[in-house]
């Protein structure tokens, strides 16, 4: 399996980690600590996906999580809607 067959699964949990972090802006105290554990929880739940898939899949764990970073972080455009 190539590193670049990334599962639906794992782009949902890393775009909900990537949520979760983006709502600590501006939360202070205990508000703050609350999405702080949630940011954690959720970002906990991807690795450990990540992990799981790559030791299956037989792929570098490092590998895969940048490729899972990079799809959500900086998608490629869709098919034709290079160089409109």
């Amino acid at each position: 399996m190539s590193v670049h067959e990334i599962p639906d699964e794992l782009i949902a949990l890393e775009r909900s980690a990537e949520q979760e972090r983006a709502r600590l802006a501006g939360l202070t105290g205990d508000d703050y600590d609350t999405q702080l554990r949630r940011w954690r929880e959720a970002s906990a739940a991807f690795h450990t996906a990540v992990t799981e898939h790559a030791t299956a899949a037989q792929v570098s764990r490092y590998e895969l999580e940048q490729a899972v970073k990079k799809a959500i972080r900086h998608p490629e455009p869709k098919d034709g809607a290079a160089g409109e």
